[in-house]
């Protein structure tokens, strides 16, 4: 398994290689730049900047250097937050997106997979058809809808909760936040699970501890959840990275600080490191993701080999 992990992160190598390039040369192409303000700068400012920061130089050198200073773990200064290098703003704005990406998956995991049990259980019944409409309106709401719904009722209306900010990570701070990113993942973990629980439950190895006279609830939670949760694990790897990728949205409403709302602000004043930056993270986020994923999946079903 060891040797398949690392063919797998080797593998990886070309894949981050055309995204870093690929997006390097879109950010370039796209009109304005990152010292180009509604209020012009003066040219000899424009032109000490531009020297600064290598944008003088042609395009195919301000690539390799990228590429060199990337090699080395340099992600370069921030063209728009001058006193912080990209590496800066990660250190402050990625622990508090994982923390949002991770308690959004977390929730989404436990409510989705029991919802999706209690539907299976009880199929055709009122609570699965209740369930399975839950899902779809889960599904079908983004979450740039259901964030600004929840900050207006329980922050705004009610004062129960903080509207938006961070407040240092307090728990009061983080349930809106992580409800609205959990609440698409909980309605396609839970259908995920109803599917694949009815489908094991009418599998012969359920029938046959069902046949031993074992409870209702070891058949279910040991023998029929292990095969149905094989479809979620498969789809733990997308799922986290849309939470992490998915948290931009949410961390512009609620105004936390997170790499997603760097993100928005880098995109938006053409800050070309502070962009790039955050591609290069997602994309090895979603490498190591996928990767762990295949492994769990690997432990769950014994069936599954893998050759180096």
């Amino acid at each position: 398994m060891l040797a398949y992990a690392l063919k797998r992160l080797l593998s990886a190598v070309p894949t981050l290689f055309l995204i870093v390039t690929i997006s390097f040369f879109l950010m370039r192409v796209a009109p304005g730049g990152p010292f180009h303000l509604e209020r012009p700068l003066e040219a000899k400012v424009m032109e000490n900047l531009n020297r600064l920061y290598h944008l003088d130089e042609p395009l195919w050198r301000q690539y390799f250097l990228y590429l060199s200073n990337l090699l080395r773990g340099d992600l370069g200064p921030s063209f728009v937050y001058r006193d912080f290098t990209v590496a800066d703003l990660f250190a402050a704005g990625l622990p508090v997106s994982i923390q949002l990406g991770a308690s959004a998956l977390a929730l989404a995991l436990l409510i989705g997979t029991f919802l999706g049990c209690i539907a299976a259980l009880r199929q055709n019944s009122a609570a699965d058809y209740l369930v399975v409409g839950i899902a779809t309106f889960g599904i079908t709401v983004p979450p740039f809808v259901v964030a600004p719904v929840l900050s207006l009722i329980f922050g705004v209306s009610l004062g129960w909760l903080p509207a938006g900010g961070w407040g240092d990570g307090a728990l009061a701070n983080k349930i809106l936040p992580v409800l609205t990113l959990a609440l698409p993942q909980i309605a396609i973990v839970a259908r995920l699970i109803r599917g694949a629980m009815i489908e094991a439950l009418r599998s012969d190895h359920v029938r046959t501890a069902r046949a031993y006279g074992l409870p209702t609830r070891i058949v279910v939670a040991v023998h029929a959840l292990r095969a149905a949760i094989l479809p979620v694990v498969s789809y733990l790897g997308p799922a986290a990275a849309a939470l992490l990728t998915g948290s931009i949205v949410v961390e512009t409403i609620f105004g936390i600080p997170g790499i997603g709302r760097y993100f928005v602000q880098a995109a938006l004043n053409r800050d070309y490191t502070l962009v790039m930056g955050t591609v290069v993270v997602v994309s090895l986020f979603v490498v190591l993701f996928n990767l762990v994923v295949d492994l769990l999946y690997a432990w769950l079903d014994p069936r599954v080999r893998f050759n180096a």
